[in-house]
Formats: structure tokens, C-alpha cells, sequence
């Protein structure tokens, strides 16, 4: 897949001499890379048991998983001065691919600092064009036209109640649609405050946890929210509410 991160420096920092040479006093720039694990509370999910773990979610479906897919886009480091420092671009991850856990942006050199991680689940508005990412349309990622097109945030398929009765569930996120050619933008803004302190080049870790999506704030009943939910604008909202907790940062390495 084809990614391009471009790094911007969202804020000018001015190196100013009082008759002595600082050279000493500046660090060097660090490389940054981000690295993402899959959990469903605490057992890792990943390419090796995703089709065959058997979990049991908040409202106590048990549930068998066969594809998890989603995208972010726009990471954003924040140091503890407020100045910002962002990756173009977006991530996307299939779960069955080990190869798209992980995040290198190419044009990447922060200063040495303490900051927070932020970015968009899905895509803003800006971003969330009908067929503008080759890629993610050969991944067959489009959101229906009709939906308000775009793209996927999200692809949770599999099946609820395999201890009974199994039936699917299609947990798919996007554009939330209010009625008939009239849309409203789902992404959401996710903010992880806890702070990073960066000296070196450095991968930040970070977890998903599934499980989150069926149980904060909104505990989710599958048993009524099952299938076809793209065209149902009180479950784009409940899904949107719920990704807010989704991630959290497991440490750094440097």
C-alpha cells in the first residue's frame, strides 16, 4: 500500500545567539515510529487468531470475528508548548495483515521533547473524498454514494451468539446519513494525553481495544443492532461515541 507522510512543522521555533555559541544547547532531531496492537480486553488480537478467537462482548453476545478493518489519518505530536507537528496522510490496517500494524512516516524529524498524541478516526471532511485513494479503493473501501459517500472508517463483520443461535453483525462505520441526500460527518478527533517524552528516535506503542466498541459509553446490544447499520444514523452516532476510547498509549521505546 502506498502511504506519503509529509511532515509539517506547524509552528516556527526562532534560535536566537546572545554573543556565545549554542550549539551545545540544541538536540538533535528524533525519528518517530508508531506501532499498533489489537487486544479484546486483555487477550491480543492479531493475523494469527483473529478468525478463531471466541470473545464475549459488554451486553454478553459471544461472538466470533472473521475481518476487522479500519483507518486514522492525520497524527499530530503536541509538545507541552502547544506548537504541533503533523504526519499527512492516513493509516490503514487489516487486522489479517501484520504488515499494516505499523506506522514510518518517511519525512519525519521532531525535536527531542515531551508531547501527546492526537488524530482523526476515519476521515475529516476535508479528507473524505469519493475516490480520491487509489489504494483504498482497490481495497474495495468505498462508502456508498447514496450514504454520503467517501470512505469506510471501519469493517467489523462476524457472528453474535454462536453459543445459541449464531447470526452476522456488520459493524461498519462512516458518514452518518440525518435523510435522503442530507449527511453529517462521523470522524472523530481522539486525543491520548498521556505524555510522551522523546529524546531519541523512538516508536510510540499503541493499543486498540476492540472490545471498547461495544461497551463505552453505549453498551451495544447486537441482538437490535445487528445489520444493515450504515444506512442507520443512531448507530453511526453510537459507534462514533464509542471509538473515543478505542486507543491508549502502551509506553514508548528509544
Amino acid at each position: 500500500m502506498k502511504r506519503i507522510f509529509a511532515l509539517l512543522l506547524c509552528a516556527t521555533v526562532a534560535f536566537t545567539s546572545c554573543g556565545e555559541d549554542n550549539d551545545d544547547n540544541i538536540k538533535a532531531n528524533a525519528n518517530v515510529n508508531f506501532k499498533f496492537s489489537h487486544t479484546w480486553d486483555n487477550t491480543t488480537i492479531n493475523s494469527n487468531n483473529l478468525t478463531t478467537e471466541t470473545v464475549t462482548n459488554a451486553n454478553g453476545e459471544v461472538i466470533n470475528m472473521t475481518r476487522i478493518r479500519y483507518l486514522i489519518s492525520k497524527l499530530q505530536l503536541v509538545n507541552s508548548a502547544g506548537i504541533i507537528y503533523s504526519f499527512d496522510g492516513y493509516k490503514f490496517t487489516d487486522l489479517e495483515d501484520i504488515n499494516t500494524y505499523d506506522f514510518t512516516p518517511e519525512n519525519n524529524a521532531i525535536p527531542a521533547g515531551t508531547y501527546t498524541l492526537k488524530f482523526v478516526w476515519g476521515f475529516n471532511e476535508e479528507d473524505n473524498i469519493d475516490g480520491n485513494y487509489t489504494d483504498l479503493n482497490s481495497a474495495s473501501w468505498n462508502w456508498p454514494s447514496m450514504l454520503g459517500g467517501g470512505y469506510h472508517f471501519l469493517q467489523f463483520d462476524g457472528m453474535y451468539n454462536v453459543d445459541t443461535t449464531p447470526s452476522p453483525f456488520n459493524f461498519h462505520n462512516g458518514t452518518a446519513r440525518v435523510s435522503m441526500g442530507v449527511f453529517e460527518q462521523n470522524f472523530a478527533t481522539i486525543e491520548l494525553e498521556t505524555p510522551l517524552i522523546i529524546n531519541n528516535n523512538a516508536t510510540i506503542n499503541i493499543s486498540m481495544d476492540i472490545s471498547e466498541l461495544f461497551k463505552n459509553p453505549n453498551t451495544w446490544d447486537l441482538n437490535v443492532l445487528d445489520t444493515p447499520l450504515m444506512p442507520n444514523y443512531d448507530a453511526q452516532k453510537l459507534m462514533q461515541q464509542n471509538v473515543m476510547s478505542l486507543f491508549s498509549i502502551e509506553g514508548i521505546t528509544q
